[in-house]
Order: structure tokens, then sequence, then C-alpha cells
């Protein structure tokens, strides 16, 4: 898709001061009220996946306990890894100065080790967004998304490598940063920017990824051995649910027809006004309902987290109506619609990518 044209620098900045005053008087209200509810997250996540498990294993009574124990669990993961995990890692609630809520200390339910996530994510993603060549997490190196990218034959199956991926999530997300230093595959980057050694990395993978698997198939079901199976494939099903659900919510933020992509050399020097402009571009919202949008982690509004990636989450709604207002007063464009709509644009844009430019399949045929 083409690039809208750029508003002028008099324009970004007056831009910019607009959404810099919407984040000034979000930060002056941020206090007790979002303690409270990253408190009642936890609650409902800890009781969810207690619930959960006890429900699971009373499965043997009816079928109808055995699912609705793994619907906990995988809603009891998905607040973990989404409303909860996510948002304390970006730091939103480090103000609290609570160890057990810190961007710090933090780890997740989930394969991947929390260092090497803040690592690529907090600041490749949030610093690079979809400026192709340094901004992995578009199309996390298995996706061709934009003609940007050379293709590939290997291309032509990105669909079912996209339903792949989005039933391992977890793993990918695991993986991501030693596919990026190519620790077992692929040729050694000549220079890298990683703060630990390649070793420690592979480590951290190995120890993360087994704690997790021992957790899930080995200890809760060997705990409760009578029904050792029901339990081992029940926490099976809720990891996949929770994956599926989070791939499919990152993907809508990231991946839908709409979005545009950027060259580095277009981004050179940034201002303020045009970092903000690229992230608006780069980013759709999805809307819904109250539970949807907690669900999500409140990823449902991806521009605000993109603009605003240390403010809690929970308030992005509320906020999302006023960065509408303000991209509506300088003609930019602000892409939002239902799941339906955005994942349906996702899975064109795969698909659409899966095949060559027209002059490489004209030379081809």
């Amino acid at each position: 898709m083409n690039q809208p044209i750029r508003p002028n620098q008099t324009t970004l900045d007056n831009f910019a001061k607009d959404l810099n005053d919407i984040r000034a008087k979000t930060m002056k209200e941020v206090g007790q009220i979002d303690a409270n509810h990253i408190r009642k997250m936890i609650r409902v996540q800890r009781a969810s996946e207690i619930t959960g498990r006890i429900t699971m294993v009373l499965g043997f009574i009816n079928p109808v306990l055995w699912i609705l124990g793994v619907l906990l669990l995988a809603l009891a993961k998905i607040l973990d890894n989404m409303e909860i995990g996510h948002n304390v890692k970006h730091g939103q609630y480090d103000w609290m100065n609570d160890p057990n809520i810190n961007s710090r200390n933090f780890e997740w339910d989930h394969a991947g080790d929390s260092a090497s996530w803040k690592r690529y994510h907090n600041h490749e993603h949030h610093t690079y967004t979809n400026i192709i060549g340094k901004d992995r997490d578009f199309g996390y190196g298995l996706l061709r998304l934009s003609d940007d990218t050379r293709w590939k034959p290997k291309n032509r199956w990105q669909l079912p490598v996209f339903v792949l991926f989005s039933m391992m999530f977890q793993w990918g997300v695991a993986y991501h940063e030693l596919a990026g230093e190519r620790i077992f595959f692929g040729k050694r980057r000549k220079k890298s920017s990683l703060p630990i050694t390649r070793t420690q990395l592979r480590n951290a993978f190995f120890s993360k990824g087994a704690r997790q698997l021992f957790k899930d198939y080995v200890f809760f079901p060997l705990i409760c051995w009578p029904v050792f199976l029901p339990v081992l494939l029940g926490n099976f099903c809720a990891n996949m649910l929770r994956d599926l659900w989070t791939a499919s919510v990152i993907f809508c933020g990231h991946f839908t027809e709409n979005i545009h992509v950027f060259k580095m050399s277009e981004c050179e020097n940034e201002t303020q006004g045009q970092w903000y402009y690229r992230q608006i571009l780069g980013s759709s919202n999805i809307t819904g309902s109250r539970w949807m949008h907690l669900l999500t982690g409140h990823l449902s509004c991806q521009v605000e987290h993109h603009l605003f990636p240390d403010i809690p989450a929970w308030r992005y709604l509320e906020i999302s109506k006023q960065v509408q207002a303000v991209c509506k007063k300088y003609d930019i464009p602000y892409n939002t619609g239902s799941f339906t709509k955005q994942y349906f644009s996702v899975v064109k844009r795969v698909v659409t990518f899966s095949f060559p430019p027209p002059k490489i399949h004209a030379q081809a045929g």
C-alpha cells in the first residue's frame, strides 16, 4: 500500500504537542485506582487458575467439568500473559514499588524468558516499529508481509506456517531473540548488541522452556495421578487456546492490510512528531466489549500502546477517543475495526505476500 503523504514538520510538531498533552494529563491521574486494577486482575487470574485445575480433575465425574476447567485455566493463562505480564513488563506499574508487580522481577506463565522478551520487544520493537530490517516482530522472520521484503520460494507455504505459528506462539516468542542472534541456525552475526553471552541466552531459553514443560506436562499431571492423561491433555488445550488467542490479538494489531512499513533511511533523525506518526501508521485497533479488551491486555488499543507503552493499559480505551480526535484534527489515518474484520485482513495480507511480485512471477513463468 502506498504511504499517505506525510504532513509537514510544523503540523507534526503540533500533532506531537497534542499527544504529549494527552500523555501528561493521563499520567497525572495514575495512582491508587491503577494499583487496585492490576491487583484485582492478579486475584482473578489466580482464582481462575486454582478453580480451573481443580475443576479439570473433577472431569471424571462429568466431562463438562473438564471442559470448564480447561476454559478457566486458559483464561488464567491469557490474563497472566496479556493484562498482567505484558503490561507489568512494560514498566506500567513500576511506580508502585511492589517487588511482585515490577518489570525487573516479574516472570510470566510462558515459555519465553522475560529478560529476553524485554530486550527485543520493549526496545527493538517499540523503537523501530515496522522498519524493515530493524523490527523483527514484523513477520517474526517467518512471514513475508510486504514487497519491501524479498520473496523466496518458501513463502508459498506461509499460510500453513501462519497457522502453525499461531498454535505454538509462546515457543515462537521464546525463540525469537535466539533466531535473531542465529544461535542454532544460519550464519553467525558479525555484530551483536546482545548484553549477555550467546551461551547465557541459549541456557536461559532451555531453562525457562524446561520449567514450563515440567510444570504443565509432568508436575500437575503427576500430582493428579489417577487422572494423569486428562490433566495433561487439559493443560495442553489451555496452552493452545492461550497461544491462538494471543497470536490473533498480536497479529490484528500489527499485520492488517492497512498497516504501513518504513525504510530505515526514512526514519533517521526522527522528530517526536514523526515517531508518533510512524507508530500510528504501523498499528491497528480492535473494537469490542469491555471483557474483550481485558482479554487482549488492552492491546486491542495497539495504536495507543505504541504511542504510550508505559501508561497503564486499562486506560487506553479512554485515551483512544482523544487520540482519534487528534488524528482527525490533523487528517492522519487511524486504523480500527472489529476483530473479525481485522483478522480477515491479516489473513488476506499473509496470503497476498505469499506470492511473488508480478515481475518475479512472470520470470518464473
